[in-house]
């Protein structure tokens, strides 16, 4: 039901409120999102970082984690001491984390099928010859031969199997002219 018209009391300022303390609590209070899923599903809200992480078997801080030498003082037995290790609660997070880690790096870089057709074309017309390839109706793009050469290197590097393979099948070609 609507309110009476001219009953709504307006905001007023609230002056004896300290907006810097009152944004870093928001700030604080508000978690960030955690990317690593592995870790963010082992995550318990209600115990501190440094207890998460040391039931993860990860560290908080790397430098306290594997301590330095000094390297003044020689290694004397007598001085070191170890501290009790932390008993890992959940040691599959870290055992994911280690999988995810020793998978092979995804090649996510590819050339586009238009420069993929391009070198073809050119290397089946001219071969070796990247003048001619410069003045070919193709060169849309008026590649000098150093730009066209630099532009079949690369194919080499990005498909060595499938630069070999059309180099045999353009051997074949020949052979069978001849």
């Amino acid at each position: 039901m609507p309110k009476a018209k001219g009953k709504t009391r307006r905001q007023k300022f609230g002056y004896n409120v300290n907006r810097k303390r009152l944004n870093r609590n928001a700030r604080r209070k508000a978690a960030p999102r955690i990317e690593c899923s592995h870790i963010r599903h082992a995550w318990d809200h209600a115990k501190s970082v440094r207890q998460n992480l040391a039931e993860m078997g990860l560290a908080m801080d790397p430098n306290k984690a594997v301590p330095l030498r000094k390297r003044k003082v020689k290694a004397m037995d007598i001085d070191v001491e170890e501290r009790p290790k932390e008993l890992v609660r959940k040691p599959y997070v870290l055992n994911d984390l280690e999988a995810e880690a020793s998978l092979p790096e995804k090649k996510g870089n590819t050339l586009s099928r238009d420069l993929i057709d391009y070198v073809r074309y050119m290397v089946e017309n001219h071969g070796e010859d990247y003048k001619a390839m410069a003045r070919d109706e193709k060169n849309y793009y008026q590649d000098t031969p150093k730009q066209i050469r630099n532009k079949i290197n690369v194919y080499k590097r990005f498909y060595p199997v499938e630069w070999q393979a059309f180099i045999d099948s353009l051997q074949k070609n020949k052979m069978e002219v001849e």
